[in-house]
């Protein structure tokens, strides 16, 4: 599945939020596969069937009792009466004698139940039908059998079901397009993962539950059945019906089975290795699919070389779906899209909605290999899915698109999750989780971004070459299989050149004592250092003290918003020790020396005298760097010296880490924004945007509680300090990507700040695109700022908002979207809301995105949060709780509060929540972000304030 985070990013340019969503607090990672079904006060009483009888199982976990090895699948949507029938076959294999058979279920209407053994289907007999008891807090229905399934015999069980396609996200649900003469056209698609497979025919809804499935769609003759595998025959029936037949797929978990029944075009191409790739989008869109062709083209020919191993099936296609709530979804040879994540318009995509697609593609493709052919023994360790799938987003596009720069991006991943990763209501990587609510918690950027940094580092650490030999190691000695943590520290720590053969060990011939005695000793301190970073949450931050020659290093626990003066601040880091490589240069020389910090303190000697030390080169480690003493000045004379000095990633790391400690009380906000004043010097556009971040971060601070001086201040501060890099900035879209990102960026705080050249270069363009009845082409990196601009009209408001409807760019709309936001009329954005709800101008799933860009607006703030309340029994019905989209409608309106006053609605609010048996970790997280943004303005406020008029 695509980081969700990562779209966020590129979509409303905040990381906040992000960094936000969270899920479980609770240290450890391993427990049994059985666990007790938290519902049941007794784990030795039995749940009571929807019928009135003892359901047989009390346990969320299936029984291992009974495994599926094939699925034989028919399904056959309507797409008029918006409902689906069904039947299956699933061969099965006892391992231990049983009377039931245990399934999840879950909105689906059971009708009958056949079962058969190996002789009934040697001989033909008709087989048992069973009796069906079904429990739907678990999800599960038991089939009970009248005699005992034998030890190691199979046995197909038949199912007749039928439900309605549901009206959500996830299971088998209707999606729906308008064309160009404004008629609406009806699909059908899948979306399982996590768990709703279940939603869309009964299943063994696990991912260990690994079979093949064999699919057949019936159809009307105006639609084309898409699947994981190519089809191989159509059969004619009765009324005009077709019956598409699909290869049986390799073994795989029920999550990644696919299908859609859809009327879409496509474009196709062929990798080198002969995999049909295609990519379908509504016949309007399909003109747009172009570029996502020819990245997939590129990225899977990449992966194919960089594993060693090739794609293992036939074709695969890529479909941009209109209603989808994640980026995409990975399943094994049809991947689905959101069509924002997929789809390329040249006239209204910018710069980063192209590095959008490109990282969106490569994430999914990276999980044909990590997570479909490997996937994880439970969803305790989906970061090895989500985090190997963004860590391979920046090996993949730095070597396919070197052009886009991805590279100098990726330390904005870590950022992003560090925000939240400081928190003490954060969680370890690997985390339990039971309930379908507690997995999808898991699916946040603890999964997805810390799991891409710590393996980012354990590369740096290893070298590139070794990792690379480990991971593939990895993937070859779990395919079609499942992993575990363990698994993968392993395959990391095995130093084999050439073919790995049987057991835990890696043999050479003449060496086999010695390779394996190396190899146990490597891999026990690879696997200790790695527990440090997936079985404890949090970040570290090292402190360095310097004394001559004599580097004295400590590490803690980092807490943002806990200082060392409260008192809860000594409890906080108990028990908290991490294996951190360190790596350093000094002034001295551009070498880097490395350092493995195992305990709390150590001490480090220079070889040379040197006039500053700077850790953590390019930012290629997890962890936060404070320096003692004139550490810091002396690294803020360096830059306002000779910036270059340092490396342009090294820069932007120091100026993260400064904001970063001032949010810890560790420093003082006047010597972080002292760091900054070097930027008018900065070429390096990453580490000048990353500035800019923080300024406008504090200025949108400021304008929500209303601190007027200090808002105008600032705003005069950014106005002048940057005015030579916003002078320079032309109106188009040429330069390399990071000139294009800083264009749309700067000029688009430019305008939110009133800049009158800024306001009134917009304003001209927007006045010639609607005199052409929105025909003109604007360069696509200033749209976004000329229809902000144009929004603050009644007029252009009204005129955007028509052109929403008509546009049939999904890139267009998003800019549109935004700019609708930014309307200072509370009786607009309210109308946005309705129309969000609505879910027919504008879809209901960008409902959570555009809450949380009108929370964002401080006209917007209370409405925002009111309609949060007063809709609430509404939003459930339309998300499920635990979903991205409920999390993020959670946290927009929530998330910038930063008074005593609102702390309290807020805690009041999810009080009432928990007293109907509702509970997201998640509101511990926005508890204590709202009680960190009340600290933050109560210590730094005045030194703001006082900066800020010292340096006018």
């Amino acid at each position: 599945m695509a980081n969700p985070c990562r779209k966020l990013i590129f979509n409303i340019y905040m990381g906040f939020y992000c960094s936000a969503i969270m899920a479980k607090i609770c240290i450890c990672s391993q427990f049994s596969t059985s666990s007790i079904d938290p519902f049941n006060k007794d784990p030795g009483a039995f749940p009571v069937a929807t019928n009135g009888e003892p359901f047989p199982w009390n346990e969320l976990r299936l029984p291992r009792v009974v495994i599926p090895l094939h699925y034989d699948l028919l399904v056959h949507p309507n797409l008029t009466s918006l409902d689906f029938v069904g039947s299956e076959k699933i061969e099965v294999l006892v391992r231990d004698a049983t009377q039931f058979i245990i399934l999840h279920s879950k909105d689906l209407e059971i009708m009958n139940v056949i079962l058969q053994s190996e002789e009934d289907l040697r001989y033909r007999k008709p087989g048992k039908r069973l009796n069906v008891l079904s429990y739907p807090a678990h999800q599960q229905i038991a089939l009970l059998v009248p005699e005992a399934l034998m030890t190691d015999l199979r046995y197909s069980v038949a199912i007749d079901f039928q439900a309605n396609l549901a009206n959500g996200f996830q299971g088998f649900y209707k999606s729906t397009y308008r064309t160009h003469g404004g008629k609406t056209r009806i699909i059908a698609v899948t979306d399982f993962e996590p768990t709703e497979a279940r939603m869309a025919f009964p299943c063994f809804d696990e991912p260990s539950f690994k079979a093949n499935f064999s699919i057949k769609i019936r159809r009307e003759s105006g639609h084309l059945a898409l699947s994981n595998m190519p089809k191989v025959k159509t059969i004619e029936l009765e009324e005009g019906l077709l019956e598409d037949h699909f290869e049986t797929t390799v073994k795989m978990s029920t999550y990644l089975v696919a299908y859609v029944v859809c009327d879409f075009n496509s474009v196709s191409g062929t990798t080198s290795s002969g995999v049909k790739v295609s990519v379908y989008a509504s016949p309007e869109k399909w003109s747009q699919t172009h570029y996502a062709l020819e990245a997939s083209l590129k990225l899977l020919d990449f992966y194919e070389n960089y594993f060693d191993i090739n794609y293992p099936l036939p074709k695969l296609d890529l479909i941009a779906i209109p209603d989808f709530e994640s980026g995409a979804m990975e399943n094994w040879g049809l991947i689905t899209y959101k069509e924002t994540s997929l789809l390329f318009d040249t006239n209204t995509s910018s710069a980063s909605d192209q590095l959008l697609v490109t990282e969106v593609i490569a994430h999914e493709l990276a999980h044909q290999w990590f997570g479909n052919l490997v996937t994880m023994e439970w969803w305790n360790d989906i970061w090895l899915n989500e985090g190997f799938a963004t860590y391979m987003e920046l090996v993949s596009v730095n070597a396919t698109y070197p052009e886009l720069q991805s590279d100098d991006a990726f330390s904005d991943v870590c950022f992003t999750v560090i925000k939240k990763d400081s928190l003490n209501s954060s969680r370890p990587i690997s985390n339990q989780a039971e309930t379908p609510t507690q997995i999808a918690e898991m699916f946040d950027s603890v999964s997805y971004n810390k799991g891409a940094c710590i393996l980012n580092m354990l590369k740096d650490f290893l070298n590139e070459e070794k990792f690379r030999k480990g991971i593939i190691h990895y993937l070859k000695t779990f395919s079609y299989g499942n992993a575990k943590n363990d698994d993968l520290w392993n395959s990391l720590s095995n130093d084999c050149l050439g073919d790995f053969t049987s057991g835990e060990f890696c043999y050479s011939d003449s060496k086999m004592t010695s390779n394996t005695l190396a190899f146990r000793e490597e891999s026990t301190e690879l696997k200790e250092m790695m527990a440090t970073w997936t079985l404890q949450k949090g970040i570290p931050l090292v402190v360095i003290t310097r004394e001559g020659r004599s580097l004295r290093l400590q590490q803690e626990r980092f807490l943002s918003g806990v200082s060392r003066e409260d008192p809860e601040w000594r409890a906080l880091q108990e028990r908290y020790l991490w294996h951190i490589p360190l790596t350093y240069t000094t002034s001295s020389s551009n070498v880097i020396h490395r350092h493995v910090l195992k305990s709390r303190t150590d001490t480090l000697e220079l070889s040379e005298k040197t006039s500053w030390v700077k850790f953590n080169v390019d930012s290629n480690g997890y962890y936060i760097v404070h320096y003692e003493g004139h550490g810091w000045d002396q690294l803020i004379t360096q830059l306002n010296q000779n910036h270059t000095l340092l490396r342009p990633k090294d820069r932007v790391g120091l100026i993260h880490d400064a904001f970063q400690l001032v949010s810890a009380g560790r420093l003082t906000l006047d010597k972080a924004l002292d760091l900054t004043r070097y930027l008018q010097h900065e070429a390096s556009i990453p580490a000048l945007l990353k500035g800019l971040e923080y300024l406008e971060l504090f200025y949108r601070m400021m304008e929500r509680r209303n601190v007027s001086d200090v808002t105008e201040n600032l705003k005069h501060y950014i106005l002048q300090y940057f005015k030579p890099v916003i002078d320079r900035q032309s109106w188009s879209d040429k330069g390399s990507v990071w000139d294009r990102m800083l264009r749309s960026t700067i000029l688009k705080l430019a305008c939110y700040l009133n800049h009158a050249p800024c306001i009134q270069k917009a304003t001209e363009l927007f006045s010639q695109w609607m005199e052409s009845s929105g025909k003109l082409n604007i360069p696509s990196d200033v749209l976004e700022v000329v229809y902000s601009v144009g929004a603050h009209t009644a007029i252009g408001w009204n005129y955007l908002l028509e052109q929403y409807g008509l546009s049939m760019s999904g890139a267009e709309k998003k800019k549109i979207l935004y700019a609708l936001s930014t309307s200072q009329h509370q009786e607009k954005l309210k109308k946005l809301i309705e129309l969000g709800m609505e879910g027919e101008v504008i879809k209901t799933q960008e409902l959570s995105i555009l809450l949380y860009v009108i929370a964002r607006n401080p006209k917007g703030q209370q409405l925002a949060w009111n309609f949060l309340r007063e809709n609430w029994t509404h939003l459930l019905k339309k998300f499920d709780l635990g979903s991205f989209a409920m999390r993020m409608i959670i946290v927009g309106p929530t998330s910038h509060f930063s008074s005593k006053e609102e702390l309290q609605e807020v805690k009041l609010f999810f009080e009432s929540l928990k007293a109907q048996g509702l509970h997201l970790d998640t509101f511990q997280m926005i508890l204590e972000t709202i009680a960190k943004n009340i600290k933050w303005l109560e210590r730094n406020l005045p030194t703001l304030r006082t900066w800020l008029l010292v340096s006018s």
